[in-house]
């Protein structure tokens, strides 16, 4: 049969991403403890095309992807990922990004009660024939913000939201991309308050009392989370957005800040 997708094309355009997207896979991310958790993951996976070429062979993709969603992954397992398909689609450059659900233990304060809070994750790797990959780790970790203004002119009580923020990491050569669930943790002590899937009334008093006890504005939060990630060694680049789902408006306030190191 004739291969239409090894044609040549006379248009003189090369094409810097093509391949699948919205690809859904069971894939198991590495966890801290040594073991993995299965996930479900929302795919991107491209590649550069020369001008030469009409098209690129989007079935291997595919068949990169399966082997692998059956391994437990991270950084080195995303670079052989890349590695294999800059081989088998004779490109210049290969990019992939994993989004998924990642949960992490959380313990009520008082009860000890246990739960899983879920994150939005994202793994991203980024490869050029004959260079280190770039890896970048995204995630967005919810807390409770508590409203300065609010608690400094109110009689009593003060306003607060449910709080998002989301980062995006990426670590100079030699340095390790953190675990989720230490990054999300660092981070989610940023807020005012964390949360907890599960609460008795014990908890619900303790955690309202804490935020209460550490207001902080969307800009607080975001200033500290970009301290914290600068004072992480290997740091090359960071973004953060730091949102408040706000209680008394029915606007969100937002704040964003990115910063390349390296």
């Amino acid at each position: 049969m004739q291969d239409v997708q090894n044609r040549m094309d006379s248009r003189g355009i090369s094409i810097q991403h093509v391949g699948v997207n919205d690809v859904h896979l069971p894939f198991l991310i590495k966890t801290k403890e040594g073991g993995y958790q299965q996930v479900l993951a929302n795919i991107r996976f491209t590649v550069s095309l020369p001008m030469e070429y009409k098209g690129t062979h989007m079935s291997r993709f595919l068949e990169i992807l399966m082997p692998w969603s059956q391994k437990p992954l991270a950084e080195p397992e995303m670079d052989a990922m890349l590695t294999e398909a800059l081989t088998r689609l004779e490109a210049k450059s290969a990019e992939v990004e994993l989004a998924f659900k990642y949960f992490v233990k959380k313990t009520a304060p008082e009860s000890g009660r246990k739960s899983l809070l879920d994150l939005d994750c994202t793994f991203r790797g980024i490869k050029e024939a004959g260079k280190t990959m770039e890896f970048e780790l995204g995630l967005t970790v919810p807390f409770t913000s508590l409203c300065p203004c609010s608690k400094e002119i109110s009689r009593y009580g003060a306003h607060n939201q449910r709080s998002l923020c989301s980062v995006r990491v990426r670590f100079q050569q030699g340095y390790p991309c953190p675990y989720i669930e230490d990054l999300a943790a660092r981070i989610e002590a940023e807020g005012s308050s964390p949360i907890y899937p599960l609460l008795k009334r014990e908890d619900e008093r303790h955690v309202t009392e804490a935020a209460y006890d550490n207001p902080k504005f969307v800009e607080d939060i975001l200033r500290d989370v970009v301290l914290l990630l600068r004072s992480m060694k290997g740091m090359a680049y960071f973004s953060v957005v730091c949102e408040n789902f706000e209680s008394i408006h029915n606007h969100n306030a937002y704040a964003a800040h990115e910063e390349r190191i390296s």
